[in-house]
């Protein structure tokens, strides 16, 4: 007899297969919409190229003109895209210009860059070269530096900094007849966030009386046994010294040679590697007296922005740094840089524009503006109103808006995000609402939840007036009470959860679908690889509805700006960007809800999606009939499926799994898997097993399917 499957939406996995009847457990690229479980939409490429480094932050805003943008910060640059290109709006810190300044060797890719002071450059910073003139003596050319952005490999003295090219120079030996102007950039911070070694992160804390370099007299590789320099005087008889990023300890120093022996390469958790001859040498031994490298609680923060905008102007906030600003409404914008705001705060975790009253607002500043070591992870300092860059902009007074507030709840400000009417607060405890009151105040703070704080920086979002954020410990919401998501899948968020690198958390609205998706990293995983949706508009009180999927983006916007919904992509291994001797891996942008399919690089693939029930079984009904959501006494056949599709593009598969006892592997149908396409009627087959599930799912481009209610043909076979 024909019997209707009916599952409810969304996936519990709080359960297992056989405690999971009547529902769906497990699924990837699924969403649920009207109850029904569909493929989610495809995605495309937006640009042609990849951006340098990851992308940690995302904005769109619209400027006076009706032109569109998108801010991306990856933890190198900033750009922003619009009419489908990419520009570096990456702000400057420092310009400097040279001449004769560039030195290689025959059958080396290094090239060393040498400035007449110290330069305050360093490893992995990002430099953009210009007004290059001409270079003599080398297969390389001015068009090989000109016009182009470089990581900086190593820093072998306060003067010198070396760039790593795409291949080995030929001629002789290279030196500069002409100019060139270096622009550094800001610094924003490494890819990757991670454990760290408490005491032996280089040169730790403390300062060096009387400090003492000098140079390599010959090369080094990984396992040399003893050091040469120029001259050892004033190194101390045993000790510990620095080349670029490694420490060596050494037990013997010979003057009379240079020579350092008894050597232990790679000391206090830093890495033994090869050096090169002239490489500085830095006697490091005071800094012994700290302590011995030890692996502890400290986390190396990545490099991240906090993006938002004022009117025309994108406020761009380098996470512990400074807060800079891009005037998209200016002639010629697209090929200006941010420049950093004067009089403002200079270090900040988070910057945010409150509307519509406009007032820039920094959360986690300085007590004392300009000074960094006054930085308190509780304070917050905002503008005069409708002004952001004025001497007076920022100092409380009686007749401007200015103030100051310090929350009292919570270690630190972990992020805050826009609402309806007010601005959300989160510490790592507590939740506080900001709301503008206007005179004599400007705000007023509440403090609205307790034990509900946020896990990252961008782990929050808001929408229709109810704030969505994921703890370290649940998912919350707020919506004039505070209230704990009753969420089926929590176990298997929070049981494979890497905590470490949790500020690459990243909340993601999708109105269109009713969706809040937290894009996070998998146990062991350094980025996001991950994620897990909560349909808030199919949820009820009685079944939330949640779904996992393997779609990895580290960063997300909605679709209020551009029309759909944007995501990024982080590649830590792939190095095909404009960025020469980039380490950092690359940014791919999307545009999502596009088509079927994946379209990256100007390749297509299929989205691989699929859907399985838990294990249904039967009872005998009264008459002698099979009856589904049974107890598993009997054995079942099943010799048809009649599939049915709300909608179908292409083939979908259909397959059965099989079990006669909870603990069994599964089996799929000596039959199967089924191909069903847009014209099937029924799936003939010999299925039979104590108990069975049903598998959906596609293999190709260009499918789609959206489930209607499936039926089995299926009789009771008796109780073995």
């Amino acid at each position: 007899m024909l019997q209707k499957l009916r599952f409810q939406p969304g996936f519990n996995k709080q359960v297992t297969a056989t405690g999971g009847e009547g529902q769906w457990v497990s699924g990837d690229y699924v969403r649920f919409r009207y109850g029904s479980p569909e493929k989610i939409g495809g995605w495309a490429q937006l640009g042609d190229v990849t951006l340098t480094g990851r992308n940690t932050a995302l904005h769109h805003f619209v400027n006076a003109s009706g032109i569109k943008y998108a801010a991306l910060g990856t933890n190198r640059m900033l750009y922003v895209y619009s009419g489908g290109a990419f520009y570096d709006i990456t702000p400057i810190k420092a310009t400097t210009t040279l001449t004769n300044a560039f030195t290689t060797t025959n059958g080396d890719a290094t090239v060393t860059i040498t400035f007449a002071s110290a330069h305050n450059i360093s490893k992995y910073d990002i430099v953009y070269l210009d007004n290059f003139t001409a270079i003599t003596d080398s297969n390389f050319s001015s068009t090989d530096f000109d016009d182009k952005t470089f990581m900086v490999t190593s820093i072998p003295s306060s003067t010198t900094i070396t760039l790593e090219m795409g291949s080995a120079e030929s001629g002789s030996g290279a030196s500069t007849s002409g100019g060139i102007r270096v622009q550094h950039f800001y610094s924003i911070g490494p890819a990757t966030e991670a454990s760290a070694a408490g005491w032996g992160l280089g040169l730790w804390g403390g300062t060096v009386a009387g400090e003492v370099f000098d140079t390599l007299d010959g090369a080094l590789t990984n396992s040399s046994s003893s050091i040469v320099l120029d001259d050892s005087t004033g190194f101390p008889a045993s000790g510990t010294v620095l080349i670029n990023d490694e420490r060596i300890a050494y037990t013997t120093n010979t003057t009379g040679t240079g020579t350092l022996s008894g050597l232990t390469r790679g000391s206090d958790n830093t890495t033994a590697a090869a050096h090169s001859d002239g490489a500085t040498v830095t006697d490091a031994s005071e800094y012994t007296k700290w302590g011995a490298s030890q692996t502890g609680d400290i986390i190396t923060a990545p490099g991240l922005w906090s993006l938002d905008n004022y009117g025309n102007k994108l406020i761009a906030t380098i996470v512990d740094s400074a807060t800079f600003s891009w005037d998209s409404d200016a002639s010629g914008a697209t090929s200006t840089r941010a420049t950093i705001i004067s009089n403002a705060p200079t270090a900040a975790v988070q910057t945010l524009v409150s509307t519509p009253d406009r007032h820039l607002v920094f959360f986690g500043t300085e007590t004392t503006i300009g000074t960094t070591s006054t930085q308190d992870d509780m304070f917050i300092r905002f503008s005069d109103q409708e002004s952001i860059d004025a001497t007076t902009s920022y100092a409380p007074s009686a007749i401007n808006t200015a103030g100051t507030q310090r929350l009292a709840d919570g270690t630190r400000i972990v992020s805050a995000i826009r609402g309806r009417d007010a601005i959300y607060v989160w510490t790592d405890t507590s939740l506080f609402i900001m709301r503008f009151v206007g005179a004599p105040f400007t705000f007023s703070f509440q403090q609205v939840g307790t034990n509900c704080g946020l896990i990252g920086k961008h782990a929050a979002v808001e929408v229709d007036g109810s704030a969505y954020w994921m703890s370290e410990n649940g998912f919350f919401r707020y919506t004039g009470r505070l209230e704990s998501l009753p969420c089926l899948v929590e176990d298997y968020v929070y049981d494979d959860l890497n905590t470490v690198p949790k500020n690459h958390i990243y909340a993601g609205l999708n109105n269109l679908f009713g969706e809040v998706t937290w894009f996070y990293p998998g146990s062991g995983a350094e980025s996001n690889n991950r994620s897990v949706t909560y349909n808030y508009m199919d949820s009820t009180p009685e079944r939330p509805v949640w779904t996992t999927s393997s779609l990895a983006r580290s960063s997300w916007f909605d679709s209020s700006i551009f029309g759909k919904p944007h995501g990024t992509e982080y590649d830590s291994s792939a190095t095909s960007d404009a960025t020469v001797g980039n380490t950092d891996g690359v940014t791919t942008y999307f545009e999502h809800e596009t088509g079927q399919d994946q379209i990256k690089a100007g390749t297509r693939t299929g989205i691989s999606a699929s859907i399985q029930s838990g294990d249904f079984d039967i009872s005998m009904g009264q008459g002698g009939g099979a009856d589904l959501r049974g107890d598993g006494e009997y054995m079942m056949k099943i010799r048809r499926v009649l599939p049915d599709f709300l909608s179908q593009t292409g083939d979908a598969r259909v397959t059965l799994n099989l079990k006669n006892y909870p603990t069994d592997s599964e089996a799929s149908s000596s039959l199967g898997p089924f191909t069903s396409s847009t014209t099937t009627t029924k799936i003939d087959t010999r299925a039979r097993a104590r108990a069975i599930a049903l598998k959906v799912d596609n293999t190709s481009t260009k499918q789609h399917w959206k489930l209607g209610t499936f039926r089995l043909d299926i009789q009771a076979d008796g109780r073995r």
